[in-house]
């Protein structure tokens, strides 16, 4: 990597450029800075070079291999195709651009041809690591992670520590459901690398996944053995901690991360809910502020105060702060249902039919929305309303609780035969659910309102 930072024909390229200046570069010289650009992700150098060494050497296929390969990183698919063309007859045994048709047809989405332009260029190419993980890849777009992985495996033979490889053997095995195979796969790749640390936190990871935190912590501390100052591991050590509730020490993980990293308000925010769980809600609500100090749009820690103060009983600081929640994340469901629900418990019950009428129109096929939505109206005396809303519902969930509903809102406006009539299917609903649970049925669990379908 030093190489690319230490590039005396890029540092010449880039000062011509800047003084609008014109000098010679051989191709091969041309070449290798088109190459220092595209490795480096800068694409829009990469275009300036290759564009360059086409004024330069305008006859020259590898340059024109290059711009193709350019061409195919912007996504100029029809120049691409056009270029390919014209260079098929002269280049056609070049391993560059066999790997360039190859990306071609990746980019239009046809895998197998990719494939099929890799192995080609196999037949001629020392770049066997780089050509496997490109198999494997096309793969994975394929939905074929049996072949994937077959494939990464012949990188990581290639290069033992090709941690791209490695990761995606993981995430294959995981799709086969493979658990087994995966965890002796990396076990004995860990007998020949005890230093990997993505290795490692790929063990980390397969434990944590099946909510053994204490064998993962074993692993992300091989890891903070090798790099102690890791963040990203430090976070997940420290969600281990809070897996275990050992609230105490996920909150000492995440303080000293702070000492680490430049911006913690996820970090404070994390704190924040360790405080929560321990009840401490003094401290869980400073820590939130001071996620919001850092990070005045973070939503999640404005939401998370008004938790709190629900918790401490302080159900107008509660409404305050969901309202600025929904303000900054006006599409986000779940806030909406909190506020509806803290508008009900404040006995803002208007306040509460707009976010009602909208969550009911984006999640239709949650029932306790519409219970919620029908509860509200008949408590304003919105009866008429509440009779069309309830008998949509019934439409689609057939439940004996709206039926009963119903029902009372009959009674309420003196429809008492109707009312009996509704009361009588709500109970022959009840009946026949409780003999599908002595068969062995089970219910719908009731959930609160406000966590339902998140």
């Amino acid at each position: 990597m030093e190489n690319f930072f230490n590039n005396e024909l890029v540092d010449k390229f880039e000062q011509m450029v800047e003084d609008h200046e014109k000098l010679y570069f051989d191709s091969d010289e041309m070449e290798q800075i088109v190459i220092h650009y595209l490795e480096m992700g800068d694409i829009s150098y990469a275009e300036l070079a290759v564009e360059y060494a086409m004024e330069l050497h305008p006859g020259s296929y590898d340059i024109k291999v290059k711009y193709l390969e350019v061409l195919l990183e912007m996504n100029r698919n029809l120049e691409a195709k056009k270029l390919i063309e014209e260079l098929k007859d002269y280049a056609s045994e070049s391993s560059d651009f066999l790997v360039c048709c190859a990306k071609f047809y990746s980019n239009l989405g046809n895998s197998q041809k990719a494939i099929e332009y890799c192995k080609k260029a196999l037949e001629n190419s020392d770049e066997e690591n780089f050509l496997y993980d490109f198999i494997a890849d096309e793969y994975i777009n394929m939905d074929d992670p049996l072949s994937a992985l077959k494939y990464y495996k012949k990188a990581l033979l290639e290069d033992d520590e090709d941690e791209y490889a490695l990761g995606n053997i993981m995430n294959c095995f995981n799709r086969l459901g493979k658990a087994e195979d995966s965890i002796a796969f990396l076990k004995n790749y860990l007998k020949n690398h005890p230093f990997s640390e993505i290795a490692w936190l790929e063990y980390g990871k397969f434990y944590m996944s099946r909510k053994n935190y204490e064998e993962a912590l074993n692993g992300f501390d091989y890891i903070l053995a090798i790099n102690p100052d890791s963040i990203s591991v430090n976070s997940y050590k420290a969600a281990c901690y809070e897996g275990l509730k050992e609230w105490d020490n996920a909150i000492a993980v995440y303080k000293a991360m702070i000492q680490k990293d430049s911006f913690n308000a996820s970090t404070h925010y994390k704190i924040g809910i360790c405080y929560r769980e321990k009840k401490e809600f003094e401290k869980a609500l400073r820590a939130f502020q001071k996620a919001l100090v850092e990070d005045p749009q973070f939503y999640l820690a404005m939401i998370e105060k008004s938790c709190v103060y629900e918790e401490m009983g302080m159900m107008k600081e509660a409404l305050y702060f969901t309202e600025q929640a929904v303000s900054m994340d006006p599409d986000n469901l779940y806030f909406k249902k909190r506020l509806a629900l803290l508008y009900a418990l404040n006995f803002d019950y208007e306040e509460s039919i707009p976010l009602l009428e909208d969550i009911v129109s984006r999640e239709p096929n949650q029932f306790y929305n519409w219970y919620a939505y029908a509860e509200i109206l008949v408590i304003l005396s919105q009866y008429q309303k509440a009779k069309e809303v309830l008998t949509k519902a019934i439409e689609m969930f057939n439940r004996s609780e709206l039926y009963y509903l119903l029902g009372d809102v009959h009674i309420l406006t003196d429809e008492n035969p109707k009312a009996q009539q509704l009361f009588r299917k709500a109970a022959l609903l009840d009946e026949k659910n409780e003999k599908d649970k002595l068969s062995g049925f089970s219910s719908i669990a009731p959930k609160d309102f406000d966590k339902e379908g998140n």
